[in-house]
């Protein structure tokens, strides 16, 4: 068999931590903060966010947690919320730069 080399490709592999449990893995608490946003909000409703004023929120938002993620609070999951905060700032950053290519 004959395969293409994996040099230069993402490793998505390497997100997933030897040795950690299925329900402590950073992505399934990030996939399980997912559900529960869309369980809330309906799927994917974060991606209807398309404004300065949204990605400020989101900005806002992801420090918030990151403060209360180093002061040790545990009262929610702030890493995943942290990443899924960069994750919509990212994705409407992206969506505010590419509007006028639509």
């Amino acid at each position: 068999m004959r395969r293409d080399v994996q040099e230069g490709k993402p490793r998505f592999d390497l997100l997933l931590t030897d040795g950690l449990p299925y329900d402590q893995q950073f992505l399934t608490r990030f996939a399980g903060l997912l559900e529960r946003g869309a369980t809330k909000y309906g799927e994917r409703n974060w991606q209807l966010a398309d404004s300065n004023e949204e990605l400020a929120r989101f900005k806002a938002s992801a420090l918030r947690h990151i403060t209360q993620w180093a002061c040790g609070e545990r009262d929610e999951d702030h890493a995943a919320a942290v990443a899924f905060n960069l994750m919509a700032f990212e994705y409407v950053k992206w969506k505010l730069d590419n509007a006028s290519v639509e």
